[in-house]
């Protein structure tokens, strides 16, 4: 990094510091503002003045104060030591911060993101004159248990190996490659740093055909999303986003998980804090934080890097993506960052459009999910980044221009209902205004992994779900009893399906996951229950006569009484529901 003096402050507005006197300033620049350094980065450049968006709170910033310039946009460090930190929206080290200053984050403080000081076991994977180019694997490092850190060539990098370090131990910033290139020789270490607004270079998108497993069976049944897919999950206050969002990063087979805690309320982000360090992994046993980067930013830390806090974590995962993993990317909550949007566009001055929001703001939701996606990266190794986006409309009302906006870049909606939620109801997920256009792609993946009549019978209930729902108005009106056997029926079969299926227990130790044959076999059992049952009434069984039936209450307790490792109890329940059946047909033959 080049630093020198770039200008000088003129004026202050919140984090929006205006500059002048400048005359090599970059667009996007990284700069330090002030005596005490706070860190900046140029947002806007008009002749001599530039607008530099504050990261730190600006208070005792005063007119004359000089701004120093980095040279390079800013950047995150990339490389071994990233699993199992805490950091804030621009990347620095919570914990670090803590020791250094205590319970209050002082200003200006500086600390590398990646330990300088720890020493990483490195095993060269290239040999000396090998030729290569930006993004192969120059050699590993075991970061954790489960995590084999491959260390990258940087994307921009490419020539021929002129030297490569011996197996051992290293540091981070330690030279442990010299490649000679066009320009001269480079030296190559652990690490590397990225722009976070760049997206990462790969060498191809792939199809879209795998689903993201989360052992959820309102989501991987009804709304499934794809590895590399998008989601958007919407809901009013205390509706279960965060809950949510904390199942599908304990129980989806993600290899990576990165929290982004953006602007949440500071006891919400504490909890997160405090539980992910003693959630164990149910792969390895071992915590989770061994496979989990949390980024935190609450809603009193400065409004500024909650923008820049999404960024930090996507460039995060599209790092591992490169190394061939899989990361499931949790933003909480995307609307947090689109109103820091809104009040750095008001101090700049920007025209506002709808509801105070800048002009831009399709422009930003759009760039920031097109960086999920399924690649083949320039390491020749498969990878992909899920980006799942929580919203929180004010008052729950999902017309507003965050939710609208996202609605149009995701290809996968999880809508949270405030019903739902009051009637204990979760995951809260409404079945009607959900959906998922990830069916037809992830179909074949289903049929020959699990079942390959999971696309008919996810058809069939989603029916009998909208049956329901119809049904349910007419009850308002008239009552349940005014309504015939085959109509009450339908009420019955969607209140079972909504009862021993969708509801799912994250406290109980069986029913807070499910395997996907668990839930095909479920899922099986409730529709031979509709079928058969539909077909009785018309031959005349009453449906007090179905109520009655006993294995109804195995159908009803299936999910708490079959674990995932033995499946067998399920295909009895469906034998003594056929033999149910039968027994009622022979009485009204």
């Amino acid at each position: 990094m080049n630093e020198r003096i770039v200008g000088e402050v003129s004026r202050i507005n919140g984090p929006v510091v205006e500059a002048g006197g400048v005359k090599d300033g970059m667009m996007f620049e990284l700069v330090k503002v002030g005596k005490e350094r706070l860190v900046g980065e140029i947002v806007k450049l008009e002749g001599s003045g530039a607008v530099i968006q504050v990261y730190e709170d600006t208070t005792g910033i005063a007119p004359g104060d000089p701004v120093y310039g980095e040279g390079i946009q800013l950047s995150v460090e990339l490389g071994p030591g990233l699993m199992g930190t805490i950091y804030d929206g621009i990347q620095r080290p919570l914990e670090k911060i803590r020791d250094m200053s205590g319970l209050y984050i002082k200003r200006g403080i500086q600390l590398p993101s990646l330990d300088r000081d720890k020493r990483w076991a490195f095993t060269p994977a290239v040999e000396k004159g090998a030729a290569v180019r930006g993004g192969e694997v120059l050699g590993t490092v075991q970061e954790t248990p489960r995590i084999v850190h491959r260390i990258l060539f940087p994307p921009n990098a490419e020539g021929t190996v002129e030297s490569v370090a011996a197996g051992g131990e290293y540091t981070v910033d330690e030279t442990v490659a010299v490649l000679r290139t066009a320009d001269g020789k480079r030296d190559i270490s652990l690490m590397q740093r990225w722009p976070i607004r760049l997206p990462r270079p790969v060498e191809a998108r792939l199809p879209l055909d795998a689903p993201l497993v989360t052992g959820q069976r309102v989501i991987d049944t009804l709304f499934p999303v794809a590895k590399g897919g998008t989601v958007a999950i919407p809901g009013g206050f205390g509706t279960g986003k965060t809950m949510t969002q904390q199942a599908l990063a304990k129980w989806s087979d993600a290899d990576i998980i990165v929290y982004i805690g953006c602007g949440e309320r500071g006891n919400e982000m504490t909890d997160v804090l405090t539980e992910f360090p003693s959630l164990k992994d149910p792969r390895t046993g071992r915590t989770l934080m061994e496979r989990t980067v949390l980024i935190a930013n609450t809603s009193n830390m400065p409004v500024s890097a909650r923008e820049a806090s999404i960024y930090t974590g996507v460039t995060i995962a599209e790092y591992y993506r490169d190394q061939g993993y899989h990361v499931a990317v949790m933003a909480d909550s995307t609307s947090r960052w689109a109103e820091a949007l809104r009040e750095l566009s008001g101090r700049m001055e920007e025209m506002p459009a709808e509801e105070g929001f800048p002009a831009y703001l399709p422009t930003r939701v759009a760039e920031f999910y097109e960086r999920a996606g399924r690649m083949m990266a320039k390491s020749k190794k498969e990878g992909s980044v899920s980006i799942i986006g929580a919203v929180s409309p004010p008052g729950g009302d999902f017309s507003e221009p965050v939710t609208q906006h996202t609605k149009r870049f995701v290809r996968c909606f999880w809508a949270l209902d405030r019903g739902l939620a009051n009637a204990r109801h979760y995951p809260a997920i409404s079945w009607l205004a959900s959906y998922s256009e990830y069916l037809s792609e992830i179909g074949a993946w289903w049929e020959n992994n699990v079942n390959a009549s999971w696309a008919k019978d996810r058809e069939e209930i989603m029916d009998v779900l909208h049956k329901e729902a119809r049904l349910q108005q007419v009850v308002k009106l008239v009552g349940p009893d005014a309504l015939p056997d085959t109509q009450r029926f339908v009420l019955d079969v969607g209140t079972l399906f909504k009862t021993a299926f969708l509801q799912q227990n994250a406290f109980d130790k069986i029913d807070m996951f499910s395997t996907m044959e668990k839930q095909v076999k479920m899922l099986h059992i409730i529709l031979s229950y509709w079928r058969r049952g539909a077909e009785a009434i018309k031959r005349g069984v009453t449906l007090v006569k179905l109520r009655k039936m006993k294995v109804n209450q195995d159908i009803i307790k299936m999910k708490y009484t079959v674990p995932n490792e033995d499946l067998s109890e399920l295909d009895r329940i469906s034998d003594r529901l056929e033999r149910s059946f039968d027994q009622l047909g022979a009485l009204y033959a």
